[in-house]
């Protein structure tokens, strides 16, 4: 009975311990997360070449001099990401002042008509822009196609657009720049063309990372070759190549004189 009454005695000295306990623990955690030395005074963005780290420390709402720790990083990334212009974002703390974003924007890899325009589609098939008028195309021109209304933030309804868009994505940024059109008015006989008006034949949209590979060859050679081709065809196991001003054999003609 003794015993029992010394432990009720002695509960309150304890609750009391305890809460003072937590108040020094709450104490030390506010002096960590708002120490001068725990602040944000560096933020280090990666993978932007059209945004500015400005225009991106305004997206994710990031201030320099805030707590480090006081960020939610998922918070940050999520507004990134709402942002149409990029794609993903990766956001994470380093010690003791500096915030690190990876980011990786969406970039138009072709344009296509539609309704009331122009469309400018990512590697997605998402659409970034919209054009009245087509006054010049930086990026591939998709032909042979006309899409419905389509506004920005639109997804692409097209398959054989979207194969497309596969296709260029798995050429580089120097073989893309030479492509100035891809006409799919025959889904069995897609035609490439480069800026010069050389004729790219891909046949059907199959094996596309094959013709991808041959394609960027291709381009490559054609800088430094010094004979006027007027296309080449991917379209068969061999790939064949027909150069300008080559008279063709004309089998009425050969025929005639045997």
């Amino acid at each position: 009975m003794s015993d029992q009454k010394e432990k009720t005695r002695r509960s309150p000295r304890r609750l009391l311990k305890g809460f003072g306990f937590l108040v020094i623990c709450g104490l030390i955690i506010a002096a960590v997360v708002y120490l001068p030395i725990f602040t944000v005074q560096r933020v280090e963005i990666h993978g932007n070449s059209y945004l500015s780290d400005t225009e991106i420390m305004k997206i994710g709402r990031i201030y320099p001099g805030e707590p480090l720790f006081k960020l939610q990083t998922d918070a940050i990334t999520q507004d990134l990401q709402q942002d149409l212009r990029i794609e993903s974002a990766f956001v994470r703390r380093r010690m003791p002042d500096t915030l690190e974003i990876d980011v990786t924007e969406r970039q138009a890899v072709a344009t296509v008509a539609c309704d009331y325009g122009y469309v400018d589609l990512d590697r997605l098939g998402k659409v970034l822009n919209v054009h009245r008028t087509l006054s010049s195309v930086p990026i591939p021109l998709i032909t042979g196609v006309t899409l419905g209304e389509l506004y920005v933030g639109d997804d692409n309804p097209d398959q054989n657009i979207a194969r497309v868009i596969s296709f260029l994505q798995l050429l580089d940024p120097a073989s893309l720049n030479q492509l100035s059109e891809v006409n799919i008015a025959q889904p069995g006989a897609v035609a490439a063309y480069t800026t010069h008006g050389v004729q790219i034949r891909l046949g059907s949209l199959d094996h596309l990372e094959e013709k991808a590979v041959l394609t960027q060859d291709f381009l490559k050679d054609l800088q430094t070759t010094r004979h006027a081709i007027e296309y080449v065809d991917f379209s068969y196991a061999a790939p064949f190549i027909r150069l300008r001003d080559v008279p063709v054999a004309d089998p009425e003609k050969n025929g005639n004189n045997q």
